[in-house]
Protein backbone atom coordinates (compact mmCIF):
# COMPACT_ATOMS: atom_id res chain seq x y z
CA UNK A 1 0.00 0.00 0.00
CA UNK A 2 1.40 3.70 -1.10
CA UNK A 3 2.32 5.88 2.07
CA UNK A 4 0.56 8.95 2.05
CA UNK A 5 3.16 11.63 2.04
CA UNK A 6 2.39 15.27 4.25
CA UNK A 7 4.23 18.30 3.98
CA UNK A 8 5.40 20.95 5.92
CA UNK A 9 7.07 24.20 5.95
CA UNK A 10 10.57 24.97 6.35
CA UNK A 11 10.21 26.88 9.22
CA UNK A 12 7.51 25.33 10.87
CA UNK A 13 7.34 21.30 11.54
CA UNK A 14 4.15 21.38 13.80
CA UNK A 15 2.73 22.85 10.21
CA UNK A 16 1.13 19.97 7.86
CA UNK A 17 -0.62 19.83 4.95
CA UNK A 18 -1.36 17.45 1.89
CA UNK A 19 0.50 17.77 -1.17
CA UNK A 20 -3.01 19.12 -2.63
CA UNK A 21 -3.15 22.19 0.01
CA UNK A 22 0.57 23.21 -0.34
CA UNK A 23 0.29 23.46 -4.13
CA UNK A 24 -2.75 25.80 -3.43
CA UNK A 25 -1.07 27.83 -0.83
CA UNK A 26 2.56 27.98 -2.60
CA UNK A 27 3.80 29.37 0.34
CA UNK A 28 3.73 28.56 3.93
CA UNK A 29 2.06 31.18 5.95
CA UNK A 30 5.11 31.66 7.92
CA UNK A 31 6.83 32.70 5.50
CA UNK A 32 8.54 29.07 4.96
CA UNK A 33 8.78 26.78 1.99
CA UNK A 34 6.76 23.29 1.75
CA UNK A 35 8.50 20.15 1.67
CA UNK A 36 7.93 16.29 2.16
CA UNK A 37 8.08 15.31 5.45
CA UNK A 38 9.76 12.52 4.21
CA UNK A 39 10.91 11.38 0.60
CA UNK A 40 9.60 8.47 -0.68
CA UNK A 41 11.56 5.72 -2.73
CA UNK A 42 11.22 4.76 -5.95
CA UNK A 43 10.66 1.05 -6.23
CA UNK A 44 10.52 0.97 -10.17
CA UNK A 45 12.43 -1.25 -12.39
CA UNK A 46 15.31 0.77 -14.67
CA UNK A 47 15.06 -1.90 -17.86
CA UNK A 48 11.20 -0.87 -17.57
CA UNK A 49 11.91 3.13 -17.15
CA UNK A 50 13.84 2.77 -20.39
CA UNK A 51 10.78 1.55 -21.81
CA UNK A 52 7.96 3.97 -21.01
CA UNK A 53 7.03 7.55 -22.37
CA UNK A 54 6.99 10.80 -20.52
CA UNK A 55 4.01 10.53 -19.77
CA UNK A 56 4.41 6.54 -17.94
CA UNK A 57 7.18 8.26 -16.00
CA UNK A 58 5.31 11.47 -15.15
CA UNK A 59 2.52 9.30 -13.36
CA UNK A 60 5.37 6.58 -11.80
CA UNK A 61 7.11 9.85 -9.92
CA UNK A 62 4.36 11.78 -9.27
CA UNK A 63 1.98 9.49 -7.42
CA UNK A 64 4.75 8.81 -5.36
CA UNK A 65 4.85 12.06 -3.55
CA UNK A 66 1.19 13.93 -4.45
CA UNK A 67 -0.76 11.09 -2.59
CA UNK A 68 -4.08 12.71 -2.49
CA UNK A 69 -4.42 13.17 -6.32
CA UNK A 70 -6.40 9.91 -7.85
CA UNK A 71 -5.24 7.70 -10.32
CA UNK A 72 -7.47 9.34 -12.84
CA UNK A 73 -6.76 12.82 -11.40
CA UNK A 74 -3.25 12.70 -11.95
CA UNK A 75 -3.35 10.71 -15.02
CA UNK A 76 -5.66 13.56 -16.82
CA UNK A 77 -3.29 16.37 -15.48
CA UNK A 78 -0.57 14.63 -17.13
CA UNK A 79 -2.07 13.59 -20.36
CA UNK A 80 -2.96 17.53 -20.46
CA UNK A 81 0.15 18.97 -19.80
CA UNK A 82 2.23 16.24 -22.05
CA UNK A 83 0.46 16.85 -25.00
CA UNK A 84 0.58 18.44 -28.81
CA UNK A 85 2.02 21.37 -27.73
CA UNK A 86 5.74 19.79 -27.17
CA UNK A 87 7.18 20.02 -30.58
CA UNK A 88 8.80 16.51 -29.67
CA UNK A 89 6.53 13.59 -29.39
CA UNK A 90 9.78 12.59 -26.12
CA UNK A 91 8.61 16.05 -24.43
CA UNK A 92 12.24 16.11 -23.38
CA UNK A 93 15.05 14.14 -25.90
CA UNK A 94 18.35 14.22 -24.82
CA UNK A 95 20.81 14.13 -27.36
CA UNK A 96 24.66 13.03 -27.64
CA UNK A 97 26.77 15.53 -29.05
CA UNK A 98 30.70 15.00 -27.99
CA UNK A 99 31.22 13.63 -24.45
CA UNK A 100 27.97 14.66 -22.90
CA UNK A 101 24.20 13.90 -23.24
CA UNK A 102 22.27 17.32 -23.55
CA UNK A 103 18.80 16.87 -21.81
CA UNK A 104 16.50 19.60 -24.42
CA UNK A 105 14.27 20.91 -21.90
CA UNK A 106 12.97 23.54 -24.34
CA UNK A 107 10.50 21.88 -26.74
CA UNK A 108 7.34 23.30 -24.58
CA UNK A 109 5.28 26.29 -25.83
CA UNK A 110 7.64 29.23 -24.55
CA UNK A 111 10.79 27.24 -25.53
CA UNK A 112 12.25 27.05 -21.93
CA UNK A 113 12.60 24.30 -18.74
CA UNK A 114 9.58 26.41 -17.18
CA UNK A 115 7.09 24.73 -19.64
CA UNK A 116 8.18 21.26 -18.20
CA UNK A 117 6.60 22.04 -14.74
CA UNK A 118 3.98 25.18 -15.73
CA UNK A 119 2.07 23.34 -18.52
CA UNK A 120 0.71 20.80 -15.71
CA UNK A 121 1.07 22.67 -12.54
CA UNK A 122 -2.52 25.20 -13.76
CA UNK A 123 -4.17 21.57 -13.98
CA UNK A 124 -2.93 20.10 -10.52
CA UNK A 125 -3.85 23.61 -8.99
CA UNK A 126 -7.44 23.57 -10.66
CA UNK A 127 -8.04 19.93 -9.64
CA UNK A 128 -6.79 20.83 -5.82
CA UNK A 129 -8.68 23.91 -5.85
CA UNK A 130 -11.75 21.32 -6.50
CA UNK A 131 -10.69 18.44 -3.82
CA UNK A 132 -10.25 21.41 -1.12
CA UNK A 133 -13.68 22.94 -1.62
CA UNK A 134 -11.81 26.22 -2.78
CA UNK A 135 -14.35 28.41 -4.46
CA UNK A 136 -12.06 31.48 -4.04
CA UNK A 137 -10.90 33.00 -7.34
CA UNK A 138 -7.01 32.21 -7.66
CA UNK A 139 -4.54 35.06 -8.43
CA UNK A 140 -1.50 33.89 -9.21
CA UNK A 141 1.26 36.25 -8.25
CA UNK A 142 5.13 35.70 -9.68
CA UNK A 143 8.62 37.31 -10.16
CA UNK A 144 10.39 35.80 -13.36
CA UNK A 145 13.80 36.28 -13.99
CA UNK A 146 12.87 35.65 -17.87
CA UNK A 147 11.37 32.36 -18.04
CA UNK A 148 8.79 31.56 -15.58
CA UNK A 149 6.75 34.48 -16.41
CA UNK A 150 5.84 33.13 -20.33
CA UNK A 151 5.72 30.09 -19.13
CA UNK A 152 3.06 30.50 -16.45
CA UNK A 153 1.19 33.00 -18.26
CA UNK A 154 0.94 30.50 -21.08
CA UNK A 155 -0.20 27.56 -18.71
CA UNK A 156 -2.84 30.07 -17.05
CA UNK A 157 -4.31 32.25 -19.63
CA UNK A 158 -7.71 32.06 -19.53
CA UNK A 159 -8.33 29.41 -17.19
CA UNK A 160 -11.11 29.84 -14.98
CA UNK A 161 -11.06 30.59 -11.73
CA UNK A 162 -7.55 32.43 -11.97
CA UNK A 163 -5.86 35.25 -12.54
CA UNK A 164 -2.12 35.91 -12.75
CA UNK A 165 0.40 38.67 -12.21
CA UNK A 166 4.08 38.46 -13.01
CA UNK A 167 6.78 41.03 -11.96
CA UNK A 168 10.38 41.23 -14.26
CA UNK A 169 13.60 43.13 -13.93
CA UNK A 170 12.63 45.11 -17.33
CA UNK A 171 15.88 45.60 -17.98
CA UNK A 172 17.36 41.57 -16.74
CA UNK A 173 15.69 39.78 -19.92
CA UNK A 174 16.20 39.12 -23.27
CA UNK A 175 14.88 41.28 -25.80
CA UNK A 176 13.17 37.87 -26.87
CA UNK A 177 11.69 37.04 -23.39
CA UNK A 178 10.72 40.53 -22.90
CA UNK A 179 8.42 40.23 -26.07
CA UNK A 180 6.95 36.88 -24.76
CA UNK A 181 5.97 37.94 -22.20
CA UNK A 182 4.41 41.81 -23.22
CA UNK A 183 2.81 39.94 -25.92
CA UNK A 184 0.72 37.19 -23.58
CA UNK A 185 -2.48 37.24 -24.88
CA UNK A 186 -5.07 36.24 -21.80
CA UNK A 187 -8.07 38.40 -20.61
CA UNK A 188 -6.96 37.14 -16.85
CA UNK A 189 -3.05 38.05 -17.67
CA UNK A 190 -1.55 41.44 -15.82
CA UNK A 191 2.45 42.18 -16.52
CA UNK A 192 4.72 44.52 -15.13
CA UNK A 193 8.09 45.65 -15.67
CA UNK A 194 9.68 46.95 -12.14
CA UNK A 195 12.77 49.49 -11.92
CA UNK A 196 15.07 46.76 -10.03
CA UNK A 197 16.14 43.40 -10.47
CA UNK A 198 14.96 40.12 -10.26
CA UNK A 199 15.65 39.32 -6.48
CA UNK A 200 14.19 42.78 -5.54
CA UNK A 201 10.79 41.32 -7.63
CA UNK A 202 10.90 38.02 -5.59
CA UNK A 203 11.23 39.87 -2.15
CA UNK A 204 8.51 42.09 -3.59
CA UNK A 205 6.21 39.23 -4.48
CA UNK A 206 7.29 37.24 -0.79
CA UNK A 207 6.07 40.57 1.05
CA UNK A 208 2.65 40.63 -0.77
CA UNK A 209 2.29 37.12 0.50
CA UNK A 210 2.81 37.41 4.07
CA UNK A 211 0.85 40.99 4.32
CA UNK A 212 -1.83 40.13 6.28
CA UNK A 213 -4.22 43.52 5.07
CA UNK A 214 -3.25 42.36 1.52
CA UNK A 215 -4.74 39.17 2.63
CA UNK A 216 -8.23 40.48 4.67
CA UNK A 217 -8.55 42.53 1.46
CA UNK A 218 -8.01 39.69 -1.22
CA UNK A 219 -10.59 37.56 1.39
CA UNK A 220 -13.27 40.29 1.47
CA UNK A 221 -13.60 40.00 -2.26
CA UNK A 222 -13.54 35.88 -2.73
CA UNK A 223 -9.56 35.97 -3.85
CA UNK A 224 -6.48 34.10 -2.70
CA UNK A 225 -2.71 34.21 -4.05
CA UNK A 226 -0.53 31.10 -4.82
CA UNK A 227 2.45 31.14 -6.76
CA UNK A 228 4.16 29.85 -10.30
CA UNK A 229 7.31 30.25 -9.02
CA UNK A 230 9.84 27.08 -7.94
CA UNK A 231 8.63 27.97 -4.58
CA UNK A 232 5.21 26.16 -4.97
CA UNK A 233 6.11 22.42 -4.46
CA UNK A 234 3.69 22.03 -7.69
CA UNK A 235 6.71 23.57 -9.54
CA UNK A 236 9.16 21.18 -8.34
CA UNK A 237 7.72 18.01 -8.30
CA UNK A 238 7.44 17.92 -12.20
CA UNK A 239 10.53 18.64 -12.05
CA UNK A 240 11.93 15.15 -10.64
CA UNK A 241 10.09 13.25 -13.58
CA UNK A 242 12.81 14.94 -16.62
CA UNK A 243 15.82 13.05 -14.17
CA UNK A 244 13.95 9.57 -14.39
CA UNK A 245 13.21 10.29 -17.83
CA UNK A 246 16.38 11.28 -18.81
CA UNK A 247 17.94 8.21 -17.48
CA UNK A 248 15.92 5.89 -18.98
CA UNK A 249 17.09 7.65 -22.29
CA UNK A 250 20.61 6.76 -21.47
CA UNK A 251 19.37 3.10 -20.64
CA UNK A 252 17.85 2.95 -24.31
CA UNK A 253 20.68 4.50 -26.16
CA UNK A 254 23.01 1.70 -23.99
CA UNK A 255 25.13 4.80 -22.62
CA UNK A 256 24.78 3.31 -19.16
CA UNK A 257 23.48 -0.04 -17.32
CA UNK A 258 20.76 -0.50 -14.80
CA UNK A 259 21.83 0.64 -11.59
CA UNK A 260 24.94 2.65 -12.90
CA UNK A 261 25.54 5.98 -11.51
CA UNK A 262 25.71 9.26 -13.45
CA UNK A 263 26.38 12.97 -12.75
CA UNK A 264 24.12 15.77 -13.98
CA UNK A 265 24.95 19.23 -14.64
CA UNK A 266 22.46 21.85 -14.01
CA UNK A 267 22.50 25.45 -14.39
CA UNK A 268 20.88 27.61 -11.63
CA UNK A 269 19.95 30.30 -9.81
CA UNK A 270 16.75 30.04 -8.23
CA UNK A 271 18.17 26.60 -7.62
CA UNK A 272 15.10 25.01 -7.91
CA UNK A 273 15.92 22.77 -11.19
CA UNK A 274 19.26 20.98 -9.37
CA UNK A 275 16.95 20.84 -6.28
CA UNK A 276 15.05 18.47 -8.08
CA UNK A 277 18.33 16.74 -9.26
CA UNK A 278 19.00 16.33 -5.69
CA UNK A 279 15.29 15.32 -4.67
CA UNK A 280 15.64 12.43 -7.45
CA UNK A 281 18.90 11.33 -6.20
CA UNK A 282 17.47 11.15 -2.84
CA UNK A 283 14.62 8.90 -4.16
CA UNK A 284 17.17 6.35 -6.06
CA UNK A 285 18.09 7.66 -8.94
CA UNK A 286 21.96 6.36 -9.36
CA UNK A 287 23.69 10.10 -9.32
CA UNK A 288 27.39 10.29 -8.69
CA UNK A 289 27.50 13.73 -8.56
CA UNK A 290 25.37 16.83 -9.03
CA UNK A 291 26.97 19.71 -10.37
CA UNK A 292 25.93 23.15 -10.05
CA UNK A 293 26.83 25.71 -12.62
CA UNK A 294 26.69 29.49 -12.05
CA UNK A 295 27.10 32.68 -13.98
CA UNK A 296 29.12 35.22 -12.78
CA UNK A 297 26.53 36.11 -9.96
CA UNK A 298 28.16 32.70 -8.29
CA UNK A 299 26.68 33.25 -4.72
CA UNK A 300 25.68 29.39 -4.90
CA UNK A 301 29.33 28.35 -5.63
CA UNK A 302 30.80 30.01 -2.94
CA UNK A 303 28.04 28.79 -0.56
CA UNK A 304 29.35 25.40 -2.07
CA UNK A 305 33.29 26.22 -1.27
CA UNK A 306 32.51 27.80 1.73
CA UNK A 307 29.63 27.26 3.61
CA UNK A 308 28.56 30.82 4.07
CA UNK A 309 25.65 32.39 1.99
CA UNK A 310 26.54 35.84 1.32
CA UNK A 311 24.08 38.04 -1.23
CA UNK A 312 26.00 41.13 0.23
CA UNK A 313 27.92 41.75 -3.28
CA UNK A 314 27.33 43.76 -6.52
CA UNK A 315 24.67 42.38 -9.02
CA UNK A 316 25.52 41.31 -12.53
CA UNK A 317 23.44 41.58 -15.55
CA UNK A 318 25.08 38.72 -17.94
CA UNK A 319 23.80 36.85 -21.44
CA UNK A 320 22.21 34.64 -18.90
CA UNK A 321 19.93 36.50 -17.32
CA UNK A 322 17.64 33.17 -16.01
CA UNK A 323 20.32 33.07 -13.79
CA UNK A 324 21.17 36.19 -12.56
CA UNK A 325 19.94 35.99 -9.00
CA UNK A 326 21.79 36.53 -5.80
CA UNK A 327 19.11 34.93 -3.25
CA UNK A 328 18.69 31.49 -4.31
CA UNK A 329 15.04 30.74 -2.82
CA UNK A 330 15.04 27.16 -2.96
CA UNK A 331 18.14 26.73 -1.24
CA UNK A 332 16.03 26.64 2.11
CA UNK A 333 14.24 23.64 1.13
CA UNK A 334 18.02 22.24 0.99
CA UNK A 335 19.07 23.36 3.92
CA UNK A 336 15.92 22.57 5.80
CA UNK A 337 17.25 18.80 4.53
CA UNK A 338 20.78 19.40 5.88
CA UNK A 339 19.78 20.54 8.94
CA UNK A 340 18.24 17.72 9.82
CA UNK A 341 15.03 18.53 8.66
CA UNK A 342 15.24 21.53 11.51
CA UNK A 343 12.42 24.21 11.12
CA UNK A 344 13.83 26.39 13.89
CA UNK A 345 17.13 25.82 12.94
CA UNK A 346 16.15 26.85 9.16
CA UNK A 347 13.99 29.92 10.29
CA UNK A 348 16.76 31.38 12.06
CA UNK A 349 19.85 31.26 9.11
CA UNK A 350 16.31 32.50 6.75
CA UNK A 351 16.42 35.65 9.13
CA UNK A 352 19.87 36.09 9.29
CA UNK A 353 19.63 36.56 5.52
CA UNK A 354 16.81 38.92 5.26
CA UNK A 355 18.31 41.14 8.05
CA UNK A 356 22.18 40.92 7.52
CA UNK A 357 22.13 39.18 4.13
CA UNK A 358 24.33 36.25 4.99
CA UNK A 359 24.50 33.69 6.92
CA UNK A 360 27.06 30.43 7.86
CA UNK A 361 25.82 26.49 7.64
CA UNK A 362 27.11 24.59 11.04
CA UNK A 363 30.17 22.06 10.16
CA UNK A 364 27.98 18.90 10.56
CA UNK A 365 25.42 20.95 7.87
CA UNK A 366 28.57 21.28 5.44
CA UNK A 367 29.64 17.60 5.65
CA UNK A 368 25.98 17.05 4.02
CA UNK A 369 27.46 19.15 0.84
CA UNK A 370 29.17 16.20 -0.07
CA UNK A 371 26.67 15.60 -3.06
CA UNK A 372 27.05 18.89 -4.76
CA UNK A 373 30.37 20.78 -6.73
CA UNK A 374 29.59 24.10 -7.71
CA UNK A 375 31.81 26.33 -9.92
CA UNK A 376 31.03 29.33 -12.62
CA UNK A 377 31.86 30.57 -15.91
CA UNK A 378 32.50 33.95 -16.90
CA UNK A 379 30.90 35.78 -19.61
CA UNK A 380 33.62 34.93 -22.15
CA UNK A 381 33.76 31.78 -21.11
CA UNK A 382 30.06 31.03 -21.90
CA UNK A 383 30.96 32.89 -25.23
CA UNK A 384 33.48 30.48 -25.90
CA UNK A 385 31.55 27.58 -24.91
CA UNK A 386 28.85 28.09 -27.15
CA UNK A 387 31.65 28.97 -29.98
CA UNK A 388 33.60 25.57 -28.93
CA UNK A 389 30.52 22.95 -28.80
CA UNK A 390 29.66 24.47 -32.46
CA UNK A 391 32.88 23.69 -33.57
CA UNK A 392 33.69 20.31 -31.97
CA UNK A 393 29.67 19.14 -32.57
CA UNK A 394 27.75 21.17 -35.15
CA UNK A 395 25.47 21.72 -32.04
CA UNK A 396 24.22 25.08 -31.19
CA UNK A 397 23.69 25.41 -27.15
CA UNK A 398 22.27 28.55 -25.24
CA UNK A 399 23.85 30.88 -22.97
CA UNK A 400 22.81 28.94 -20.03
CA UNK A 401 23.33 25.60 -21.35
CA UNK A 402 26.62 27.07 -22.19
CA UNK A 403 27.52 27.78 -18.79
CA UNK A 404 26.71 24.10 -17.72
CA UNK A 405 28.84 23.08 -20.25
CA UNK A 406 31.60 24.85 -19.10
CA UNK A 407 31.69 23.91 -15.63
CA UNK A 408 30.77 20.20 -16.56
CA UNK A 409 34.19 20.65 -18.59
CA UNK A 410 35.93 21.93 -15.68
CA UNK A 411 34.87 19.81 -13.37
CA UNK A 412 36.36 16.87 -15.49
CA UNK A 413 39.38 18.26 -15.92
CA UNK A 414 39.65 19.06 -12.11
CA UNK A 415 38.65 15.78 -11.19
CA UNK A 416 39.33 13.39 -14.00
CA UNK A 417 35.75 12.13 -13.52
CA UNK A 418 34.79 9.84 -16.52
CA UNK A 419 31.19 9.33 -15.21
CA UNK A 420 28.16 9.81 -17.89
CA UNK A 421 26.91 13.61 -17.11
CA UNK A 422 23.52 14.65 -18.38
CA UNK A 423 23.92 18.48 -18.94
CA UNK A 424 20.07 19.87 -18.28
CA UNK A 425 19.48 22.27 -21.28
CA UNK A 426 17.49 24.91 -20.05
CA UNK A 427 16.16 27.01 -23.36
CA UNK A 428 16.32 27.21 -26.83
CA UNK A 429 18.95 28.97 -28.11
CA UNK A 430 16.54 31.26 -30.16
CA UNK A 431 15.74 32.99 -26.65
CA UNK A 432 18.78 34.47 -26.73
CA UNK A 433 19.67 34.73 -30.62
CA UNK A 434 22.34 37.69 -30.16
CA UNK A 435 24.12 36.37 -27.32
CA UNK A 436 24.72 32.88 -29.37
CA UNK A 437 25.24 33.66 -32.95
CA UNK A 438 27.89 36.06 -32.06
CA UNK A 439 29.68 34.19 -30.11
CA UNK A 440 30.13 31.36 -32.67
CA UNK A 441 29.71 34.57 -35.56
CA UNK A 442 31.44 38.19 -34.01
CA UNK A 443 31.46 39.62 -37.28
CA UNK A 444 27.09 39.58 -37.57
CA UNK A 445 27.09 41.76 -34.06
CA UNK A 446 25.76 44.61 -36.17
CA UNK A 447 22.64 42.72 -37.71
CA UNK A 448 19.10 43.38 -36.46
CA UNK A 449 17.74 41.29 -33.78
CA UNK A 450 15.59 39.52 -36.95
CA UNK A 451 18.77 38.67 -39.48
CA UNK A 452 20.01 36.82 -36.59
CA UNK A 453 17.17 34.73 -35.79
CA UNK A 454 17.29 33.89 -39.49
CA UNK A 455 20.72 33.61 -39.02
CA UNK A 456 20.56 31.05 -36.32
CA UNK A 457 18.15 28.50 -38.25
CA UNK A 458 20.67 28.60 -40.73
CA UNK A 459 24.02 27.87 -38.28
CA UNK A 460 22.11 25.43 -36.36
CA UNK A 461 20.18 23.16 -39.00
CA UNK A 462 16.82 23.85 -36.30
CA UNK A 463 13.68 25.52 -37.80
CA UNK A 464 12.56 28.89 -35.84
CA UNK A 465 9.79 28.06 -33.77
CA UNK A 466 6.45 29.32 -33.46
CA UNK A 467 7.45 31.02 -30.26
CA UNK A 468 9.30 33.15 -31.77
CA UNK A 469 7.77 33.83 -35.00
CA UNK A 470 4.65 34.36 -32.60
CA UNK A 471 6.46 37.37 -31.23
CA UNK A 472 7.65 38.50 -34.82
CA UNK A 473 4.04 39.84 -35.46
CA UNK A 474 2.36 39.64 -32.40
CA UNK A 475 1.18 43.26 -30.81
CA UNK A 476 2.56 44.68 -27.79
CA UNK A 477 -0.04 44.14 -25.29
CA UNK A 478 1.32 45.05 -21.87
CA UNK A 479 2.86 48.34 -21.31
CA UNK A 480 2.53 48.74 -17.48
CA UNK A 481 6.28 49.83 -15.48
CA UNK A 482 6.81 50.65 -12.31
CA UNK A 483 9.36 51.31 -9.78
CA UNK A 484 10.47 48.67 -7.70
CA UNK A 485 8.58 49.43 -4.11
CA UNK A 486 4.93 50.20 -6.30
CA UNK A 487 4.53 46.36 -6.63
CA UNK A 488 2.17 46.00 -3.76
CA UNK A 489 0.21 49.01 -4.94
CA UNK A 490 -0.07 47.82 -8.78
CA UNK A 491 -1.87 44.51 -7.16
CA UNK A 492 -4.69 45.96 -5.29
CA UNK A 493 -5.03 48.35 -8.35
CA UNK A 494 -5.42 45.48 -11.00
CA UNK A 495 -7.57 43.28 -8.55
CA UNK A 496 -10.10 46.41 -7.37
CA UNK A 497 -9.06 45.67 -4.16
CA UNK A 498 -11.31 48.02 -1.98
Amino acid sequence: MQQTIMYKSTRNSDLRVTSSQAILQGLAPDGGLFVPEKLPVWDGDFRRLSEQSYQETAYQIMRLLLTDFTEEELKDCINKAYDAKFDDPSMAPLRHEGDAYYLELFHGKTIAFKDMALSILPHLMTVAARKNQITDEIVILTATSGDTGKAAMAGFADVPGTKIIVFYPKDGVSRVQELQMRTQRGGNVHVVGIDGNFDQAQTGVKKIFRDPEMNRRMKAQGLRFSSANSINIGRLVPQIVYYFYAYGQLLRQGAVKPGERINITVPTGNFGNILAAYYGKRMGLPVKKLICASNENKVLVDFFRTGAYDKNRSFKLTSSPSMDILVSSNLERLIYRISGDDSEQTAKLMSALSSQGVYKITDGMYTKLSDFYGNYASEEETAEEIAQVYRDCGYVIDTHTAVASKVCRKYREETKDTTPVVIASTASPYKFARAVVCAIEPEMAEKTDSELIDELQTLSGVRIPEAIEDIRKAPILHNTFIAGDGMEKEVASWLGLS
